[in-house]
């Protein structure tokens, strides 16, 4: 199987100085192939380029600019070339599809913070000091950066890429042939019920509290938020106060960003080690928080009524905050280094369903925490019930897939 690694990095100040600069010649280099690609095509020829052309002209660049271009390594060029063509072949997916197509943009230097290596050994070397002690990466034109290792590292390394959050740098290895740890079944399964006012609740009983990290930081992210908007948006230098300011406000949201992963990846933990099956609901979270549509107001041309957008977004905003798509996404990841089984169920009227005795009506949910059945009056929580409801169609999921 394929797993990645995420390591922080603790460059020196010159490497940090050069890493920047990498990231900076890069995002030139994306920019400029876009800018490439619009011009051909704005031409009367209706020129269309593609990735091989960009990459034949890579050796011309460099050597044309042998003070920046020319310092990084070839391949990790090659994959920024390649990461504007996959934007221009999602554009054009989408296009076809009928959707939002959303065509590619130009990055800001600010915004551009990843550069992928390919192949590890071609620009770049994992551990490229194995006498020391302390772990270390080659990268090309950077030299040898330390690494904190915390956890060891299983299989064959295929990709690294180094990553700039903030003012931190991160690595990211991606490799391949990593075998599972298998986990001792338990013989249990179990469903669970995502939430907003419990994080998560079990067939079990169980509630699993919504730490609510980005309310837990609102007024210290408000105030923040205040001193940034005391500057202009857009200026060509910001003063050394506003770049602070920025940076203090980069920093809320990472630092909320950290405690989310981390509490979902404990969570998941302790539900893959002690059950064998997990079942949950198959959430739309992208269609559960989009915004409500407008609606015209027939007799005042160019206003509009009101659609509830102000109460949804509150509830968009907690549901965003909970992060169900993120821990999903773990908690299946986690499931298959275990040998676990993560089963996804049909979300449809799970709160609305009596375990009893079947019966669906939305006036069996009396509210949002209570529920009790019309026909023969079961009554339990609202959260409890649609987590029974998930596990008692977990078999049906089986059977059909089996």
């Amino acid at each position: 199987m394929i797993r990645a690694y995420k390591f922080l990095l603790r460059p020196t100040a010159r490497q940090t100085a050069a890493l920047g600069e990498m990231l900076r010649d890069h995002c030139s280099l994306y920019n400029g192939a876009l800018q490439e690609r619009r011009d051909a095509y704005r031409h009367a020829s209706k020129t269309s380029i593609k990735y091989g052309d960009q990459s034949a002209q890579l050796k011309e660049i460099r050597a044309f600019d042998p003070e920046r271009q020319g310092r990084w390594s070839f391949s990790s060029q090659q994959a920024t070339l390649r990461r504007l063509d996959k934007a221009f072949a999602a554009f054009f997916r989408r296009v076809k599809a009928g959707q939002t197509p959303g065509y590619p943009r130009f990055k800001g230097v600010g915004h551009f913070d990843t550069v992928v290596f390919p192949k590890d050994g071609d620009g770049c070397r994992w551990d490229s000091t194995p006498h020391d002690r302390q772990t270390r990466v080659r990268l090309q034109g950077i030299g040898h950066v330390r690494v904190q290792q915390h956890r060891p590292v299983q299989g064959r390394v295929k990709t690294i890429s180094v990553k700039r959050e903030g003012n931190r740098w991160y690595i990211v290895l991606a490799c391949d042939n990593v075998a599972a740890e298998e986990l001792p079944p338990t013989g249990a399964i179990v469903g669970i019920d995502m939430g907003v006012a419990h994080f998560l609740t079990t067939s079990d009983g169980e509630h699993v509290a919504n730490p609510r990290f980005l309310e837990a930081a609102a007024d210290e992210l408000a105030e923040a938020q205040r001193h940034l908007a005391t500057f202009p948006k857009r200026t060509r230098q910001r003063t050394k106060a506003h770049r602070a300011a920025a940076r203090k406000v980069a920093k809320l949201y990472s630092k909320i960003r950290r405690q989310r992963v981390d509490f979902h990846h404990k969570t998941a933990r302790a539900l893959i080690t002690d059950h064998d099956v997990i079942a949950h609901e198959r959430l739309n979270t992208a269609g559960m928080t989009k915004s409500p549509a407008l609606k015209p107001d027939p007799d005042n041309d160019g206003a509009f009524l009101p659609n509830g957008a102000a109460a949804k977004a509150g509830l968009n905003r907690s549901i965003l905050d909970a992060g169900w798509a993120q821990f999903l996404g773990i908690l299946a990841n986690k499931a298959e280094s275990a040998c676990r089984l993560v089963v996804p169920v049909d979300a449809r009227n799970t709160s609305r369903t009596c375990p009893e005795c079947g019966h669906v009506a939305k006036e069996n949910r009396v509210t949002q925490a209570k529920f009790q059945c019309v026909r023969c009056g079961f009554a339990a929580n609202a959260d409890h019930v649609g987590a029974l409801n998930v596990l008692n169609r977990t078999g049906l999921v089986l059977c059909a897939a089996a």
